[in-house]
């Protein structure tokens, strides 16, 4: 397995924990892809993908999460 797939393995196992967070308020998250410099990128959906504190929803909820849950994640963005 390369080191790529093994990262978007964890950041999808990760993603999983923080989903039920973001259901609860009628929203989620899909994992689009992770590059090999550690950036990520989802898509945000439901009441998430219109919300005005979807930038902070990502930023300082998602990204703070997988940073400190998977080695390796630089940053987090919405595509």
């Amino acid at each position: 397995m390369s080191a790529e797939n093994n990262l978007r393995e964890q950041v999808a196992t990760s993603l999983g924990s923080i989903r039920p967070s973001l259901q609860a308020d009628g929203g989620d998250v899909e994992l689009v892809d992770v590059n090999d410099e550690g950036v990520v990128s989802v898509r945000l959906t439901g009441a998430c993908r219109g919300c005005p504190m979807s930038t902070m929803t990502l930023k300082m909820g998602i990204e703070r999460a997988l940073q400190a849950q998977v080695p390796g994640v630089k940053s987090v963005e919405a595509v």
